[in-house]
């Protein structure tokens, strides 16, 4: 059965300065996202040992480890995506990402409510978290949401399309304790085009996310 690997950079390390340097970029994609791509696979091969053995006394924590950086993986592999060089602005028709949009003033009354409400659960989040922008396939709409470390507070069968990184590895060597103004750089390099691509994915898969309404 497939492990998980450590996807490559969509860009150079240089690819999002000014707004995040080189050095975290590779800091955080060759050893902080490396991390969680180890540890989701040593915690699957713990996971069948305890199997073999009938040893269940340590699957509590096993799970926990498993969610933990398995979810770790997949919102970064989605972070790196989700950020280019030429990004920012506001997305609108004209760029092609108009269903988006509309989807946004739909859920969040305007674009600038939308930013707003993102820009607040990113940089609030206690600890370590993320801000994520989400599809939430029972309304159809888009939610945001807070999560802590990399698995809590989740709306159980929404997508995230954006998500902001607000753990400290993300951004101190460069912001130091500043992650209100990280998090309003981010902005400057949003991938529109990627997000709107994950939107239409996550609508034309939202029936088979619910198995009941």
């Amino acid at each position: 059965m497939a492990t998980y690997t450590l996807p490559e950079l969509p860009y150079d390390y240089a690819a999002l300065a000014p707004v995040i340097s080189p050095e975290i970029i590779e800091l955080h994609h060759d050893k902080h996202h490396a991390a969680y791509v180890k540890g989701a696979n040593d915690t699957l091969e713990q996971l069948a040992e305890a199997r073999d053995k009938e040893a269940w006394g340590s699957i509590t924590g096993l799970e926990k480890n498993l969610a933990f950086h398995l979810s770790g993986h997949i919102l970064h592999s989605i972070y790196w995506h989700n950020m280019t060089g030429d990004g920012g602005g506001e997305p609108d028709e004209k760029d092609g990402v108009g269903e988006l949009a509309d989807a946004l003033a739909e859920s969040f009354g305007s674009y600038a409510g939308f930013k707003a409400q993102l820009t607040k659960a990113a940089a609030t989040t206690q600890g370590s978290g993320w801000g994520v922008l989400a599809y939430e396939p029972v309304t159809g709409r888009l939610i945001v949401e807070q999560i802590y470390d990399h698995q809590g507070n989740v709306g159980q069968g929404s997508v995230p399309i954006l998500v902001f990184d607000a753990w400290e590895h993300a951004f101190y060597l460069q912001y130091k304790n500043q992650k209100v103004d990280f998090i309003e750089a981010m902005w400057q390099v949003v991938n529109w085009q990627d997000v709107a691509k994950r939107y239409r994915s996550a609508q034309e898969r939202a029936n088979n996310l619910l198995l009941a309404p």
